[in-house]
């Protein structure tokens, strides 16, 4: 690999350092009783909210609907997840100071894994949430679920949900789009090294 290669591996694992910057993930929350929208924020270690209040907020409302309160201790995921972050920080730092092409491709494969596994994660914390209900809840419909949107908007009686990746997520795509960048660069020199030397030795 060449220097700026190098470089470009190790900017690639450094982005992974806006998950502990921003949060990754946004759900936003209208409703009658608040008109002016209720924001929870998913931090790669810790829930939390555009302001003070919205996650016990977003707990009252649930209350009503029969769903379990929301606590970030509820979430094994929240205290791992750190660790996964600085260890592809770490190991793709370590991939680039040693240079090899195969090591970007599984540093970016199992980045891409690994992410894929967490929006899975997601989804079904969405559903074990909008699915398992008090049956004595206050408000309840028969065959009504209240499982949020993984991405996009959707409407759950007279709640408004919107659920869209926060900036924290950029982190990771320009991981996988420079460490991709890196593979490709690196690939297409390996390939253009026998045609220099078959060039090189015509014109001798």
């Amino acid at each position: 690999m060449k220097t700026y290669q190098k470089m470009l591996m190790i900017v690639a694992a450094l982005s992974l350092g806006l998950l502990f910057m921003y949060p990754m993930w946004m759900i936003q929350l209208q409703a009658p009783q608040y008109p002016e929208g209720l924001e929870l924020h998913i931090w790669v270690n810790k829930l939390g909210g555009s302001t003070e209040g919205v996650l016990q907020n977003f707990n009252i409302l649930n209350h009503y609907i029969g769903m379990e309160p929301i606590h970030a201790d509820s979430f094994a995921e929240l205290r791992f997840m750190p660790y996964i972050v600085v260890a592809f920080m770490v190991t793709g730092v370590l991939v680039a100071l040693i240079g090899k092409r195969k090591l970007v491709l599984a540093w970016t494969v199992l980045l891409m894994l690994s992410g894929a596994a967490g929006i899975l994660d997601f989804y079904l914390w969405l559903v074990k949430f909008g699915t398992n209900l008090d049956p004595m809840a206050a408000i309840k419909v028969p065959g009504m679920t209240y499982i949020p949107p993984l991405l996009g908007s959707k409407t759950m009686l007279n709640f408004d949900a919107l659920s869209l990746p926060a900036l924290g997520s950029l982190g990771i795509f320009l991981a996988i789009t420079f460490s991709g960048l890196v593979y490709f660069f690196s690939l297409k020199d390996q390939v253009s090294k026998p045609i220099i030397k078959q060039k090189e030795v015509l014109v001798s």
